[in-house]
């Protein structure tokens, strides 16, 4: 019984010292900066396009494998940039974002076949570009802006 006991416990430390491990590995991935530290055109992004709020936190990000940069504002908004500072992906949550950065052709859609919504999110992928509304729609567009599909959440 003693050695039963004995193995038990020993599993169990180990599992906690991989856990604080991987816990160690993902902040040290998502290290905290100064804003001044965010390329010139991040930093130009963000005060041209989100002067109203202030930054809560900016962080150096390794996501899908690429560096880049991760900042959330004082309202919730998230914006992702590029390693080279231009934008990958805002993010509003549940709240429209501010819409001179996306491209006209994803704005006339959603003012002709949405009027009433408004965008909360977009996300530049490797292939498409990804756009949220108020009302749960789900939109995907090229890079040019031509739509691809157009679906409720589920």
């Amino acid at each position: 019984m003693k050695v039963y006991l004995k193995s038990e416990i020993m599993k169990t430390r180990v599992f906690f010292t991989i856990i604080l491990l991987c816990i160690t590995i993902c902040v040290s991935a998502q290290k905290k900066i100064e804003v001044t530290e965010l390329p010139k055109s991040a930093q130009e992004f963000l005060k041209k396009h989100f002067s109203d709020t202030s930054i809560e936190i900016a962080k150096k990000d390794a996501e899908h494998g690429e560096k880049g940069f991760e900042v959330k504002l004082k309202d919730g908004t998230e914006v992702e940039f590029w390693k080279d500072g231009s934008y990958r992906e805002v993010d509003g949550g549940d709240n429209p974002i501010p819409t001179d950065f996306i491209p006209d052709a994803v704005k006339a859609y959603v003012a002709k076949n949405y009027p009433n919504e408004k965008i909360t999110h977009i996300d530049y992928g490797h292939k498409d570009l990804d756009v949220d509304l108020t009302n749960n729609i789900d939109l995907e567009f090229t890079k040019d802006g031509k739509i691809l599909k157009d679906r409720k959440h589920r």
